[in-house]
């Protein structure tokens, strides 16, 4: 006996747009095993981890806050996933992004470079396309894989951060711990509302998402992306350049995550610390594929990430929720929306006898 998945003719709509629920409630009842498991209270650790985000204004401000770097690398992201370019070194080109848009600050800190927001902006999406670009170079030139260039430059990224904090950046006045100078008022982006931390970094990562779905969705240049992901040999045989497609993916999602890091460090972090490694060029991954690689379902999915990033921090306290618990928790909703994503695009056929 032997197990095929067979390719479905077309997928349902209505499926694939209830696989995400579908999978969310297959996440909540899995954790409600393994909190048991646990030996921790699994309605309360729930209530914590998907209700309390939503119980405050300022709860829900830092979700917003957590949504917004998401929400850019993940569109940046997905435009690569749908033509098979798969950068998984968003955190490297984050931390690239955040590295140079420090330097405006760092070597100006009396904040008397003139336009030193915009250059700060600029100056990270450059500095995350220009590191993206390093695998797409060796990707055309050498046939080098991105999954494993992308992966190994995000590792050198940290250790350039952790060079420049320990050394010629650190701030002399900072009690020995390793982070730059504070930045001046003039190189921090300004708040969307008062007494919170949400800032116009998520105005970018909407505008992203409007670029997003109307380059992939309305564009020429998007068919060619999704024709070079579904049918390869299709898109050769049309005339598409398969380099041309691998530098434009890499370099628009490194532009996305760059900005997204300069973003950070401009916004909620107000100066370059270690802490700017945080993962989030990672749970874009996530983020991407739950939002079914597209822009309007990766700003559902984002917001739910950010969601379980916040409620998770609320369990951590509140239920004695270990943090790995809610990285479990986050792992499974990915696990399960494949899944569910799996058997709505294929069907599973059962073959009887011998196999040659």
């Amino acid at each position: 006996m032997r197990l095929q998945l067979i390719r479905r003719d077309a997928a349902s709509r209505l499926a694939m747009f209830g696989a995400p629920a579908l999978a969310l409630i297959l996440t909540c009842l899995s954790s409600l095993i393994l909190f048991a498991l646990l030996g921790i209270p699994a309605g309360k650790a729930l209530h914590a981890l998907l209700l309390k985000p939503f119980l405050s204004w300022y709860s829900f401000s830092e979700v917003l806050l957590k949504m917004a770097p998401l929400l850019l690398i993940a569109q940046g992201l997905a435009i690569g996933f749908r033509a098979n370019v798969f950068n998984i070194g968003a955190e490297g080109q984050f931390i690239i992004g955040a590295v140079c848009a420090s330097a405006f600050p760092v070597f100006y800190p009396d904040g008397s470079f003139p336009m030193m927001l915009p250059a700060m902006i600029i100056a990270g999406g450059l500095g995350g396309m220009a590191y993206a670009g390093i695998a797409a170079g060796l990707r055309t030139r050498f046939g080098a894989s991105e999954i494993l260039v992308t992966l190994m430059l995000s590792l050198i990224a940290v250790q350039i951060l952790n060079y420049l904090l320990l050394g010629p950046w650190k701030d002399p006045r900072g009690f020995n711990f390793p982070q730059t100078v504070m930045f001046p008022d003039n190189a921090l982006l300004p708040l969307l509302f008062e007494n919170v931390r949400p800032n116009i970094s998520l105005i970018f990562a909407l505008g992203a998402s409007l670029f997003a779905y109307l380059m992939m969705e309305r564009h020429f240049r998007g068919y060619q992306l999704r024709t070079a992901g579904l049918a390869p040999k299709a898109a050769r045989y049309a005339g598409f350049s398969a380099p041309r497609m691998i530098w434009l993916s890499l370099a628009l999602s490194g532009l996305a995550a760059g900005i997204a890091g300069a973003s950070e460090v401009a916004g909620p972090l107000g100066q370059l610390q270690r802490s700017v490694a945080t993962g989030y060029g990672y749970a874009a991954i996530i983020v991407a594929y739950v939002g079914g690689l597209r822009p309007i379902g990766i700003i559902a999915s984002s917001f739910l990430i950010s969601v379980l990033y916040i409620g998770g921090d609320s369990a951590t306290v509140s239920a004695g929720l270990p943090v790995a618990a809610v990285e479990v928790f986050q792992g499974m909703l990915l696990c399960f929306y494949l899944l569910t994503f799996t058997l709505i695009r294929f069907r599973i056929q059962i073959t009887r006898g011998a196999t040659t």
